[in-house]
């Protein structure tokens, strides 16, 4: 599966740790075909190195959910490697991601790294935070093409919505923006409105993102979504021990990523798929 390998590390700035990713398929597929019943695919965890999240129960790592999933939880989660808080987990939405596309196979879903540590030469940025031993974070940018005018729901089944919800399951995302985005709070009324230029509702400019009222209206789909620097770095940091009620130093062992960034396109190509998957096979255009 091309995409499966899109997401799996290799480049610099990724984790070290490799994966065979061979996705197992246990029951909904047969012949060929789906069969109506669940879909179930499984991906195995086999290269493994636990012992480096033993001291975690002790010593929550900053930026990471180690401590509310303690609170959550009264100590019964799985530390090792962020357990279901892990970005690992971007796997399974990959795999779903696959068959939503093949689902809306006329639309042209593309996601790009636009800038990583606020610079847009990104093996600059992944050098500097590599020199300092840090972690830098990107904006991720998706466009979709090929959407009928119309499709979404007002209020909170809007397009937007929709996305929001599914974006904000990819671990690690702190920010959308749609079309102009914030940009918009800084202009003019005058200068956001997108001129319509003919009946097929095109426009002159795409300040909306190709969104209004929570419907699409035929332009380019555009928004953007903020990845947060990984939080595991190699740099020692201070955080609670709480076995002794101190704050003490705490160096993250592990395989981690610099960016992980560089692995969300294909994540929030296949969460997108997946929404407008959803919204196309319940669409009814007036007629």
């Amino acid at each position: 599966m091309p995409d499966i390998r899109r997401r799996q590390p290799g480049r610099p700035g990724t984790t070290p740790r490799i994966e065979k990713d061979e996705p197992k398929i246990l029951s909904g597929y047969y012949n060929g075909h789906t069969t109506g019943a669940p879909l179930t695919i499984v991906f195995e965890n086999q290269n493994t190195q636990s012992g480096d999240y033993v001291h975690l129960t002790r010593q929550p790592r900053p930026g990471h959910a180690d401590w509310v999933a303690m609170m959550r939880y009264g100590g019964f989660h799985d530390p090792r490697g962020g357990g279901h808080f892990s970005g690992r987990l971007t796997l399974a939405l990959v795999a779903a991601g696959v068959i939503a596309k093949k689902v809306v196979p006329t639309l042209r879903i593309e996601a790009i790294l636009t800038e990583a540590g606020g610079m847009t030469d990104i093996d600059q940025a992944l050098k500097l935070a590599e020199d300092e031993n840090d972690s830098i974070g990107g904006i991720v940018e998706c466009r979709v093409n090929g959407l009928p005018v119309g499709l979404g729901e007002p209020f909170f089944n809007s397009v937007e919505s929709m996305l929001a919800h599914a974006v904000f399951s990819i671990p690690a995302i702190k920010g959308i923006e749609f079309g102009s985005g914030f940009g918009a709070a800084r202009m003019r009324g005058s200068e956001h409105n997108d001129r319509i230029l003919s009946a097929d509702g095109h426009t002159a400019t795409n300040h909306a993102g190709g969104i209004n009222g929570g419907l699409t209206n035929g332009n380019e789909l555009i928004f953007r979504i903020a990845v947060k620097p990984t939080s595991s770095i190699q740099r020692p940091q201070q955080t609670l021990n709480m076995e002794s009620g101190q704050v003490s130093e705490l160096i993250i062992g592990g395989r981690h990523d610099r960016c992980i960034a560089l692995r969300v396109p294909v994540v929030l190509e296949s969460v997108t798929a997946m929404v407008l998957a959803d919204l196309m096979t319940t669409f009814k255009p007036a007629t």
